[in-house]
């Protein structure tokens, strides 16, 4: 009688990895809220410089809208044994993460060119912080592509729980930091208007 009681109460459980994951993503979200929120506090408090977002930010966003595409493929491509696919997506994808990390940059030069510097208001010093703790977010990203990567062609093409569980946690991850600069994007944009 208890292990039909047991049966009735089984329930799917998350990976505690995937678990952990969850919620480092979910604090990581809480900090950016809490970002977002001071920027609407101290926006209210006066003494702010108005300005517009380069059009570089928006380029930005389709690079690494793509590299969601990419990433996606990739995993698809793996679990569905199609080896070159899954290698040429994995290496598009950390090149087009490299590309958005560059393309932040000559976005905070094109914020620098337009009179908005890091130290100048505390606007444009919000768009500083905010852009590059996600930046910092994007490398541990691309970390963790790397040694994707470098499982992709170091071991022979085999989906085992391990390697898909840990393919898993990639794809979550970035999916999430690309979820995270659409929001900082459209937020930003919301506040110029």
């Amino acid at each position: 009688m208890n292990a039909t009681v047991a049966t009735e109460y089984t329930r799917s459980k998350i990976h505690p990895k995937k678990f952990a994951l969850g919620v480092a993503c979910a604090s990581i979200l809480m900090m950016f809220a809490a970002f977002t929120s001071a920027y609407i506090v101290r926006q209210a408090a006066g003494n702010w410089l108005e300005f517009r977002l380069p059009d570089i930010f928006y380029i930005n966003t389709l690079v690494i809208l793509l590299s969601s595409a990419t990433v996606h493929g990739s995993y698809l491509a793996f679990k569905r044994g199609k080896t070159q696919a899954y290698r040429v997506l994995l290496v598009f994808t950390l090149i087009l993460g490299l590309a958005f990390l560059a393309l932040q940059y000559q976005g905070w030069q094109a914020l620098t060119s337009i009179g908005v510097e890091l130290t100048t208001n505390p606007s444009g010093s919000f768009v500083y912080v905010i852009s590059g703790v996600h930046a910092a977010h994007i490398l541990g990203g691309i970390a963790a592509l790397i040694v994707a990567i470098i499982h992709a062609f170091a071991l022979t093409h085999k989906v085992t729980p391990a390697r898909k569980l840990r393919f898993e946690m990639t794809l979550i991850y970035w999916h999430f930091v690309d979820f995270l600069w659409v929001y900082l994007l459209v937020f930003f944009t919301l506040q110029q208007s």
